[in-house]
């Protein structure tokens, strides 16, 4: 493997583990104020109320991590009629795991950090440490020399490892009985569904707008313009035939030229509307050829072990053709990467890159349209792109038919 490949890879394996803690801790806000929560409803009036005030917490923290979780109609907050709300004995069952799993997990995020610190900069201090102080921060050993010190630096490392490792699974199972308990169940009110697929649907027909538009501009400036020039030449070609045969053959290589040049920008504007390349060679050989022309140079790992509909995988390349463009135009990347999964009746889509970062969706960068063609499909996307990089771009859509 490249050295950039692996400066990649380790960039890339870090800045998740940094979110997964950064999720971690943020789901501590929460579940330490589930205990007060359980008491305040047992001993005192209003504590529905705090109840449902938690949970919107809980919602609004997990949306800035991830999809937006769909909160359902307002529930009663009078006790007795809030004991036969489904949404209440759910938000109340979500209290309860939080507690009981998010506390630690939370706890766990906030203290590996503090232990990989303290462990891995031991030799820098161990000499300053009281005489037989314990020397690791499980509280086991003392440090009488540099192999002892190095024994608990190497500790600190394995705290690290642990870290990249672990986290992100950590995270997603803290965040999981949010996302499944607190969100719209089958029995809510179908009219938040309703607004949602309203929503989704005049995403679809800007987008829809959008590319007609884009494809008539490039006919009508491009394709029309040459085949223009094409049909003046030849009239003039055919007049001077008779009179200046030399310059009627230069006006016909002339004519011949242009027509090359709009059967090329033809064939381009038929690829932008659908690549040929998706139906010969697939998802994985479009998006390989993709990253070969690419400014930036690129690598391309898919593992998609069937073949998903036409349209998402055509909304998946335009996606990554989108992101590539400005990738090459505004990040300053010097390596960028495309990972393409399809777990269960998904596709997950991923690109990454190493450039300065500070991406924001309402400079015009064309993240607008991605999101749009994205929300056609019912997928969702996330971007995450602090200042001084790296950016990742996170698209999720529905692998089916």
């Amino acid at each position: 493997m490249a050295t950039a490949d692996v400066k990649s890879l380790a960039v890339g394996t870090a800045t998740t583990a940094a979110a997964a803690l950064g999720q971690l801790v943020s789901g501590l806000g929460t579940a330490v104020l589930a205990p007060f929560v359980l008491l305040w409803l047992v001993l005192a009036p209003g504590g529905v109320r705090v109840l449902h005030a938690l949970a919107g917490m809980e919602r609004a923290r997990l949306a800035r991590w991830g999809p937006e979780v769909i909160a359902p109609a307002s529930p009663p907050t009078r006790l007795w009629a809030a004991l036969a709300d489904p949404t209440t004995r759910r938000e109340l069952l979500w209290l309860v795991r939080h507690l009981v799993a998010g506390l630690p997990l939370g706890l766990l995020g906030f203290v590996l950090p503090v232990l990989a610190v303290r462990d891995t900069a031991f030799p820098l201090y161990w000499r300053l440490a009281p005489q037989d102080a314990t020397a690791t921060s499980i509280g086991v050993g003392v440090a009488h020399s540099w192999p002892d010190a190095l024994a608990v630096c190497l500790l600190g490392v394995g705290w690290v490892a642990i870290m990249l490792g672990l986290t992100p699974g950590m995270a997603r199972l803290q965040a999981s009985p949010g996302r499944r308990l607190l969100s719209a169940g089958p029995d809510a009110d179908l009219s938040l569904r309703v607004a949602e697929l309203t929503a989704t649907r005049a995403a679809a027909l800007d987008a829809h707008a959008t590319e007609l538009r884009r494809i008539e501009r490039s006919l009508h400036d491009g394709t029309q313009n040459r085949i223009v020039t094409v049909t003046v030449l030849l009239g003039a070609a055919r007049r001077m035939v008779a009179r200046d045969p030399a310059g009627a053959d230069e006006l016909l290589e002339r004519a011949q030229s242009a027509a090359e040049q709009a059967l090329a920008e033809l064939r381009t504007v038929s690829r932008s509307i659908l690549p040929p390349v998706l139906a010969d060679r697939g998802l994985a050989g479009a998006l390989t050829g993709l990253a070969a022309e690419s400014a930036v140079p690129c690598t391309v790992d898919v593992e998609v072990p069937r073949r998903c509909a036409a349209s998402v995988e055509a909304t998946a390349y335009f996606v990554a053709a989108e992101a590539l463009t400005n990738i090459a135009k505004h990040s300053g990347a010097s390596r960028a990467t495309i990972t393409v999964r399809a777990p269960g009746s998904r596709l997950l889509l991923r690109i990454t890159d190493d450039g300065r970062g500070g991406a924001d969706e309402d400079a015009g960068s064309g993240l607008t349209g991605i999101r749009h063609r994205i929300a056609a499909h019912d997928g969702t996307l996330h971007l995450t792109s602090p200042p001084g990089g790296p950016t990742v771009l996170e698209a999720d859509l529905p692998c089916g038919v």
